[in-house]
């Protein structure tokens, strides 16, 4: 039933992909994002096993430049800054306000890097939790850095600056440092990003799968694991402490 009722739910984003000719603005997707914690825990158990349609031909040798996003659809990557980077530390990124920000002013930190969406399922429970671990894990060097994402059933519709910064204060979500809205996958992916999937890869492909994927950085500005979106923050915590 929990399979009917997930392939139900991407049926109807495609039948209203066709009506909207892809554009995906208006697209709300609670029903999905909600369903993945299922999906996910089912096929941890072993109990589901879920293969996307249309398969692709998939290349296991290594390939520079390529990637596969969520959609089975080939990702046109500059693979430049990705390779030649030693660390988050080599990367710029802005605030929500525009603003340069080097990453070097996080060296010595520990950091936990998350897209974040608005109006997914998996929201209201990453918001608390990860305010949580800023509180809990904030004065001993932790850093979150939040990136918004509307990539995922446009559930991030919010603008940069004050619109962005007004509903993280009604969300009540002190969740670290935000930064502007990326693109996480395809051709506009987020150099931080390319960057962060090159090092640590995501079951079968490296895109990002949906909303609140988590990367752990050492104070070094490695990353050394990624969590998938249903990965409670709370759960990080004892990866947190052996770095800090």
């Amino acid at each position: 039933m929990f399979f009917l009722k997930i392939m139900q739910d991407i049926a109807k984003i495609n039948s209203r992909i066709r009506i909207t000719h892809g554009n995906l603005s208006l697209l709300r997707h609670r029903s999905l994002c909600n369903n993945f914690k299922t999906m996910d825990r089912l096929m941890r158990s072993r109990r589901l096993c879920l293969i996307w349609l249309p398969l692709v031909s998939v290349n296991c040798a290594v390939t520079k430049g390529r990637n596969l996003s969520s959609n089975g659809k080939e990702e046109n990557i500059s693979t430049t800054m990705s390779e030649q980077a030693n660390s988050i530390y080599d990367f710029t990124v802005k605030d929500t306000y525009g603003n340069d920000v080097s990453l070097e002013q996080y060296r010595g930190h520990v950091v936990l890097v998350v897209n974040i969406a608005s109006q997914c399922g998996l929201t209201k429970n990453n918001y608390k939790k990860l305010t949580d671990l800023r509180e809990k894990y904030g004065d001993k060097g932790l850093k979150i850095l939040n990136f918004p994402c509307n990539q995922f059933g446009s559930q991030m519709p919010e603008d940069d600056g004050e619109p962005m910064v007004c509903h993280l204060r009604d969300a009540k979500a002190d969740i670290g440092d935000v930064f502007q809205k990326v693109d996480v996958n395809g051709a506009n992916a987020a150099p931080l990003y390319q960057y962060l999937k090159a090092k640590q890869g995501g079951t079968l492909v490296s895109a990002i799968k949906w909303n609140f994927t988590k990367f752990l950085v050492n104070k070094e500005g490695i990353p050394i694991k990624r969590y998938a979106p249903t990965t409670d923050p709370m759960d990080i915590a004892k990866d947190i402490e052996k770095l800090l």
